[in-house]
């Protein structure tokens, strides 16, 4: 996973840059996939979105989209544990930090919100961590799902619990799968 730190402009789209969206069909429901054609921008859950329908038969056009959707069926099939994506993170810059140390979590693994806060320098950080988590943009890619309360609980992702859960399990049934 490679990002850009980008905390002034928080806009999905850059100015005079070609958007492009793609849909993924996966075992958690259709995924809408945004990015400019050079970095991924943003991933979004079914139920966060509209536009299905409308957006079945869109075909990747870009490298970058075509790459993000095959890692993203690797990753459902258990076949990859990590991506190799350029990113857009548009946040603040506690934010970013967040989510790149989020993108250090191993595959299978969980790490609670206060242990993160710990790792960025500052265990007392955990509820802000949690903020962060639940605004990641380019959640599966920056894996805020592997992020979890102390006590293992699994609140706090803006898609749902249940979404949450589904990803966690998918990785612990192909965790015995990973390279070492």
């Amino acid at each position: 996973m490679t990002s850009s730190r980008d905390s002034s402009d928080t806009s999905p789209k850059p100015v005079g840059q070609r958007f492009e969206r793609a849909i993924l069909h996966s075992i958690v429901g259709p995924i809408l996939v945004t990015g400019d054609g050079v970095r991924l921008h943003g991933l979004q859950f079914a139920k966060e979105f509209n536009e299905v329908g409308s957006l079945q038969k869109v075909a990747p056009e870009s490298a970058l989209m075509s790459s993000t959707l095959t890692q993203l069926q690797e990753y459902f099939s258990g076949a990859r544990h990590q991506f190799e994506l350029p990113l857009h993170l548009a946040g603040t810059p506690f934010q970013i930090e967040v989510w790149e140390m989020m993108g250090t979590i191993k595959f299978g693994e969980q790490l609670s919100y206060a242990g993160l806060a710990a790792r960025l320098g500052n265990k007392h950080l955990a509820r802000a961590v949690g903020q962060a988590a639940n605004r990641n943009p380019i959640p599966i890619i920056v894996p805020c799902h592997r992020v979890v309360g102390s006590a293992g609980q699994l609140g706090g992702f803006a898609p749902g619990v249940g979404l949450k859960r589904i990803l966690l399990e998918h990785e612990q049934a192909h965790r015995l799968l990973q390279p070492e």
